[in-house]
C-alpha cells in the first residue's frame, strides 16, 4: 500500500513539473529567446574584456548598443504587454547585428 502511495506521489510531482509553463522557465531553458540571446551576448562581451580583446572605446560602444536594444525591447513590451511577431523579428535582427559587431570588435587585433 505504501508503495502505491509513493508511486502516485512521484507521478503527481512529475506531472506538475511537466506542466510548468514556458514563461516560468529560465532563459537558458529557452535558448532562442530574446533574453537568452542577450545573456549570451553579455557573456561574450565580458569574455572580451577579460581576455583584453576589447578597447575601452569598443566596450563603451557595445554597452551603448546593448542599452539601446534593451530600451527598444522595454518600449515594445510596454506598448502591448507581449511582443508581436514584427517586434520579435526586429529585436532578433538587432541582436544579429550586435552579435556581428561583438565578433568584429573582438577579432580586429586591437586590445588593451
Amino acid at each position: 500500500m505504501l508503495k502505491h502511495v509513493v508511486i502516485a506521489m512521484a507521478l503527481g510531482i512529475g506531472l506538475c513539473a511537466a506542466a510548468t509553463p514556458a514563461s516560468a522557465q529560465t532563459p537558458a531553458a529557452r535558448p532562442h529567446s530574446i533574453n537568452a540571446r542577450e545573456h549570451r551576448q553579455q557573456a561574450r562581451i565580458k569574455d572580451g574584456v577579460e581576455d583584453r580583446q576589447l578597447t575601452k572605446g569598443e566596450l563603451d560602444k557595445l554597452r551603448a548598443d546593448e542599452t539601446a536594444l534593451r530600451a527598444e525591447e522595454a518600449y515594445f513590451r510596454h506598448s502591448g504587454g507581449k511582443l508581436n511577431e514584427a517586434e520579435r523579428k526586429d529585436l532578433q535582427r538587432d541582436l544579429d547585428r550586435l552579435s556581428q559587431e561583438i565578433y568584429r570588435l573582438k577579432h580586429n587585433g586591437r586590445g588593451r
